[in-house]
């Protein structure tokens, strides 16, 4: 394994595949932040050659974190298809992005790749890539999953609905439920951010959520952001949910940062499937970020996009049925602007799809970052694009809880109309049913008027 090359007369060497996967990243405030960054555009590039050159098997070998020290490596590791593996283990990392782009490589042979690969080997091929890159490889990674509906199918685009509330009063929570869905928005899930992170107020919320999509026969999936245990106490007292949240990092030091663990999420998986009360097979949810892991100071000496493509690794252990970068929530730290914004949403989205998970995006950015709401739009358009199964729908796009800015409910219908797609079927049809749509799939007066729900409940 050679970790030096010479480019233009000077010979560039790095101490290890930490280095060289961290200085082959594109610029990002956080690798910056953490000290792993290139020094120099002609550093990153020396960087990417010494990658490129190197073998599938050589990033397997020597991941960012120990196997010894580390559950998540030991999640990735276990979990790969040793038969796989195997035939591709000597094809250089160059290799490996050309099989992936090649024009006669479609769905079913990127998913079988996907499964004899580690997150290191993935994160190295992304490194490799250009934006379009990511755009076209991902495009062919068709992942569904399945809840009460399926997401990701082929000529579907999901929204989650994000009805947050600054104190979860279940009036403002239920307006804005009204109102997303009146925007055909909440195909994905139905899954709120708690102020309150306590038991009682939880169950309330899935009782709330719970009986309004009965109500109004809303085919889709109901979730609470609490943690995972609490959730877990939740369905243990009879509170109805159907999928369990928790975010995730991409080391065993950032979970525990989270509070949580591998037999924590599959003690709560095994709970969901037995008292949840959706179909499944997929019951969970999680949440990525990049930089997650560096503002818990667990990032292990790695680059933050390599974090991140563990994290979906680990994810991908548990069947979920959705998985969500939310890309520019941390802040310009470890995302500065929208050009790095717009690179790590394509970087997640294509590994999460090449790992093999149900992966969307939460296309967002804080109010201190140099990005405006246009280039979120621009993102959601290059994501769609993508094939990404879902984004965020939050009114107005501005989430009053949260503090952040993200994709609203107007932007759902407006690039299923650009890209010929539709939400999921069962969601497509209810929105028929409520004279949402008619049936050529155009728009009526009605569209985006909360008070549907009033007038048929005869309030």
């Amino acid at each position: 394994m050679k970790l030096k090359t010479t480019l233009l007369g000077k010979t560039y060497g790095f101490g290890s595949v930490k280095e060289v996967l961290a200085k082959a990243n594109e610029p990002k405030s956080g690798d910056e932040l953490a000290g792993v960054a290139a020094a120099s555009v002609q550093e990153r590039v020396a960087a990417k050659v010494v990658l490129a050159n190197m073998a599938v098997g050589d990033l397997r070998n020597n991941p960012v974190v120990p196997y010894e020290d580390d559950e998540v490596t030991r999640v990735i590791q276990d979990d790969v298809d040793e038969e796989v593996y195997r035939e591709i283990a000597n094809w250089t990392i160059a290799e490996l992005r050309e099989y992936i782009l090649s024009e006669d490589v479609g769905t079913q042979e990127i998913r079988t790749l996907g499964r004899g690969l580690t997150s290191e080997v993935i994160a190295g091929a992304t490194k490799l890539m250009s934006n379009l890159d990511l755009i076209l490889g991902a495009k062919k990674a068709v992942v569904t999953a399945h809840c009460n509906t399926t997401v990701g199918a082929e000529g579907t685009f999901a929204t989650r609905l994000q009805p947050n509330h600054p104190t979860d009063d279940p009036d403002g929570v239920k307006a804005a439920l009204m109102e997303g869905l009146a925007y055909g928005v909440g195909d994905a899930v139905i899954g709120l951010n708690p102020v309150d992170d306590s038991l009682a107020s939880v169950a309330r919320l899935l009782h709330m959520f719970a009986d309004f999509t009965e109500q109004w026969k809303i085919p889709t999936q109901n979730c609470v952001l609490a943690h995972v245990t609490t959730q877990m106490e939740a369905i243990k007292q009879g509170a109805p949910s159907d999928l369990i949240f928790q975010s995730i990092a991409g080391s065993q030091k950032g979970n525990e940062a989270f509070g949580i663990t591998g037999a924590m999420l599959a003690e709560a998986q095994a709970l969901v499937l037995e008292m949840g009360t959706s179909e499944g097979p997929n019951v969970m949810y999680f949440e990525t970020g990049q930089g997650s892991e560096l503002s818990s100071d667990a990032h292990c000496g790695a680059d933050q996009l390599t974090m991140e493509a563990r994290c979906y690794g680990f994810a991908k252990r548990f069947s979920p049925f959705l998985v969500n970068t939310v890309v520019g929530f941390i802040g310009p730290e470890y995302l500065y602007d929208s050009k790095q914004v717009t690179r790590a949403g394509l970087e997640d989205h294509f590994m999460g799809k090449l790992t093999g998970i149900s992966m969307g995006c939460d296309a967002c950015y804080t109010n201190h970052m140099k990005a405006d709401q246009n280039d979120i739009e621009n993102l959601s358009v290059l994501l769609v694009a993508a094939g990404c199964n879902y984004v965020m729908g939050i009114p107005h796009g501005d989430d009053i809880m949260l503090m952040y800015q993200c994709t609203g409910y107007h932007e759902a219908e407006s690039l299923r109309q650009l890209f010929g797609k539709t939400a999921i079927p069962e969601f497509e049809q209810w929105m028929k049913d409520m004279g949402l749509i008619d049936g050529q799939r155009k728009l009526t007066e009605r569209f985006g008027d909360a008070s549907i729900f009033l007038e048929r409940s005869g309030k």
